[in-house]
C-alpha cells in the first residue's frame, strides 16, 4: 500500500477554512472583501454591503442550485481562479435545504434529520475543497445556561446541526461589535472563547482579538506567508 506522507507544516497551503457568526449588522458579508480573490455563493441576497467590491456571486435558492455551485468549484477551470469560496450565510443554505427536506417529507424530524445529514455532508464537501480558503457566515443564536448567563454560538436550524457546527472548523471567530468609552462602535474578531462566546483557533499565530480582516489574519495563521 503506498502511503502519501505529508508535513504538518504544509496543512495551511490547502486553504483557512473560517466559520464567523455575529449579529445581524455586524459586517459578516463585508468581511468577504477582505479575502484573496473571493467568489460567494449567497443564500441571503443580502450583498448590497458589498456591492462597491465588484465580486462575482452565485445564487443559491435551491438544492440543485447548490450541487452546481459545488460541482462548478470543484471540477472547472473557470473557478480555478478564485481563491476563496464564501457561502453566505451557511444559516440561509440550510433553510434552503430543509426547504427542500419538507417538501419531501412531511414529517418535521425525519426532515429536520435529513437536512442535518445532507448539511453535515455539504459543509465537509465545501469546507475541504483543496487549495481554497473557505469562509461561511452564520447567524447569531442566544441561549441562557442554568445560571442564567447569556451565551452566544453559531445559529443553524434544528438543535444537533448547531452543536455540531464548531466541529467541522478550525476557526471559528464571532465577529464582535463594542461601543468604548466615546460611544464609537468597534468591530473584532474573537478568536478564542471565554465561557460566553464560542470561539476557536487552531493557530499559535492569532491573539485573542483580531482586526476585521480575513486577508490579513490568513497570512498570521501562516506565520506570515502569502496566501
Amino acid at each position: 500500500m503506498a502511503i502519501n506522507l505529508r508535513n504538518t507544516r504544509d496543512v495551511h497551503t490547502s486553504g483557512v477554512k473560517i466559520l464567523c457568526y455575529g449579529q445581524a449588522g455586524a459586517g459578516k458579508t463585508s468581511l468577504i472583501k477582505t479575502l484573496p480573490a473571493p467568489v460567494v455563493l449567497s443564500a441571503e441576497g443580502g450583498l448590497l454591503s458589498i456591492s462597491d467590491a465588484d465580486i462575482p456571486f452565485i445564487e443559491v435558492s435551491d438544492m440543485r442550485a447548490l450541487q452546481d455551485a459545488y460541482a462548478w468549484l470543484k471540477d472547472s477551470e473557470e473557478s480555478k481562479g478564485f481563491k476563496s469560496v464564501c457561502l453566505d450565510s451557511i444559516s440561509e443554505v440550510a433553510e434552503v435545504v430543509l426547504a427542500d427536506e419538507l417538501r419531501k417529507n412531511k414529517d418535521g424530524r425525519a426532515a429536520y434529520g435529513e437536512m442535518n445529514s445532507t448539511m453535515a455532508e455539504l459543509i465537509r464537501a465545501f469546507r475541504d475543497l483543496p487549495g481554497r480558503h473557505v469562509y461561511m457566515s452564520a447567524k447569531l443564536e442566544k441561549s441562557q445556561d442554568e445560571m442564567g448567563r447569556m451565551l452566544y454560538n453559531p445559529s443553524m436550524p434544528g438543535k444537533s446541526l448547531t452543536q455540531q457546527m464548531p466541529y467541522f472548523f478550525d476557526f471559528v471567530f464571532p465577529l464582535r461589535v463594542e461601543r468604548d468609552a466615546d460611544g464609537t462602535a468597534q468591530r473584532a474578531l474573537m478568536t478564542d472563547g471565554d465561557g460566553l462566546w464560542l470561539a476557536k483557533s487552531r493557530s499559535r499565530n492569532l491573539a485573542q482579538w483580531e482586526a476585521p480582516d480575513l486577508g490579513a489574519i490568513i497570512k498570521k495563521i501562516a506565520g506570515g506567508d502569502d496566501e
